[in-house]
């Protein structure tokens, strides 16, 4: 199991520009909406994809997807951990939980870090 991030913890991280967040929905949800500056990488192309999207593996990795029973971020961030990067961890709660809150969200096309 991933280390895990709070909300709070998360949205300072974001503010301070000291986290890459990992969108793991596919990109129609991606670009509907997603966390402010996250970039979107999907479970299935995480592997294939890693390298080009995240290409500082010691970087502080962020993952989410839609919420609490939503596997996607633990598979990214399986991913990404077995692929060598080393501080990633993971949003459980997802983007229902930053939305719910009323933090503000992003729309738009893939993002390439």
């Amino acid at each position: 199991m991933s280390t895990l991030i709070t909300r709070t913890e998360l949205q300072a991280a974001i503010e301070n520009g000291s986290v890459t967040v990992v969108d793991a929905l596919p990109a129609a949800y991606y670009e509907q909406e997603h966390l402010p500056g996250a970039v979107n990488l999907f479970v299935d192309e995480a592997a294939d994809r890693a390298a080009e999207v995240l290409p500082d593996r010691g970087a502080a990795i962020v993952t989410y997807c839609s919420n609490e029973s939503c596997q996607n971020s633990e598979g990214v961030a399986k991913t990404l951990t077995r692929l060598g990067y080393t501080d990633v961890r993971r949003y459980v709660e997802g983007i229902q939980d930053w939305v719910e809150a009323g933090l503000p969200t992003e729309s738009g096309t893939r993002a390439v870090a």
